[in-house]
């Protein structure tokens, strides 16, 4: 089997870059465009910032269009280890649609804590129900009284793009995974 990193390098250094990009499957009916996310982000947030317009702008910049997204909640502690709950509505481009909840534990060096609202960006998931594993991710946050951010948990072609805005007193970094589950549930692990 070729190894597809060395055929598009190939395509590259060969000059044939206009056929390497339309060899990448277009995302069209089936994701959801820029504005529609901004539109439907700044529904939720309640208010537009240009902030909040980056950091969507970012994602759609470095991973694409989405085939879904979840709106939600979630509150956060740590010192050291830390803990997040959330629960949120997760809708598909196809229409789909179903609740979600997720928890996780962190380890870091991290401080503080956040109670958030979370615009979640999903990418490649096959189906709503295929939401429900265990995402590993890197995140770092800085809140005093208010902030935004966006990190990425990936598992296989699946990734998650969280956009978080809050209040809190909290900064720090830390590695741990967010589990996704259809009910809600204390156990963080």
């Amino acid at each position: 089997m070729i190894n597809r990193s060395l055929v598009r390098l190939w395509f590259v250094l060969f000059g044939f870059f206009p056929l390497l990009a339309s060899a990448t499957p277009p995302q069209g009916e089936e994701t959801f465009d820029q504005d529609a996310i901004v539109k439907d982000a700044d529904q939720f947030f309640g208010q537009t910032t240009e902030g909040l317009a980056k950091l969507i702008e970012k994602a759609f910049r470095e991973k694409g269009r989405p085939n879904g997204y979840i709106k939600g909640e979630e509150v956060a502690g740590a010192i050291g280890v830390g803990l997040r709950y959330g629960s949120g509505d997760l809708i598909m481009k196809g229409g789909a649609a179903r609740k979600v909840y997720w928890t996780g534990p962190s380890v870091g060096f991290d401080l503080g804590g956040d109670a958030t609202k979370v615009f979640v960006l999903v990418y490649h998931l096959p189906s709503a129900n295929a939401i429900f594993q265990r995402y590993p991710g890197v995140d770092g946050s800085l809140y005093f009284i208010g902030g935004a951010g966006i990190n990425y948990q990936q598992l296989g072609d699946v990734i998650l793009a969280p956009i978080r805005l809050g209040v809190g007193l909290r900064e720090g970094a830390s590695v741990g995974y967010m589990h996704y589950t259809p009910e809600k549930t204390w156990n963080p692990f």
